[in-house]
């Protein structure tokens, strides 16, 4: 009988989700604006990838920053003289549509291009709830394994664009790169991979490209 009524209630709240992902997205619609949700794990790059691209384009950006207790990427980001809102999620590993449509009354959606959603460094809790973007790029680094992408299916099946960052340490921590990039694919083969160093300035072209063809086509 208990399992009967937690499956029922993970359904009320999955749809209750999608409804204000479906929202947000209509808001996004609206005011002309392409949303783009980042996820990965922590130290993967996705804040740094999140600044370079601000730094590379002319198009205006703002930034919805999720994080559990702290603003410090958020900090990093409005540096950047771009419109920030962070995002505190306090003991939960995701951000959700909710917390998302409350972020976008302090974001001036009239004044960007583009909303860049950084979501909670995490690969597995982020992968059930959708925010309402129109694009996921998941950043995985090669220092957290090469076996990373194979033991996290789910959110790379869910991946709009896969990028394979510090390409430049994968000797050093003995790291195959081609087994990460065969294995996004096996998950989700028609997925388009990028392996990058963002320090040394190695795909971040590829990246920006990559978001400009998915928007186009849409």
């Amino acid at each position: 009988m208990h399992k009967i009524a937690d499956v029922v209630m993970a359904r009320n709240i999955m749809n209750a989700n999608n409804k204000l992902a479906n929202k947000n997205q209509a808001k996004f619609d609206k005011a002309d604006v392409f949303c783009v949700d980042f996820v990965g794990a922590i130290g993967s790059g996705k804040t740094y990838l999140i600044e370079k691209i601000i730094d590379t384009v002319d198009e205006k950006i703002g930034v919805l920053a999720g994080d559990i207790i702290s603003d410090l990427d958020a900090g990093r980001i409005e540096s950047h003289n771009v419109p920030v809102v962070g995002l505190n999620t306090g003991r939960e590993c995701h951000l959700d549509a909710h917390l998302v449509s409350h972020g976008l009354k302090d974001m001036p959606l009239d004044d960007i291009d583009y909303l860049f959603v950084e979501n909670v460094g995490n690969l597995i809790c982020p992968v059930d709830f959708a925010l309402g973007s129109h694009m996921r790029i998941v950043v995985v680094s090669v220092t957290e394994g090469d076996d990373t992408v194979e033991k996290h299916p789910y959110i790379f099946q869910d991946a709009d664009l896969v990028v394979i960052n510090k390409i430049d340490l994968a000797e050093a921590v003995g790291a195959s790169v081609d087994k990460m990039v065969t294995d996004a694919h096996k998950h989700n083969p028609d997925v388009k991979v990028i392996t990058s160093s963002l320090k040394q300035g190695k795909g971040l072209g590829e990246i920006i490209s990559a978001i400009e063809e998915f928007k186009s086509n849409m």
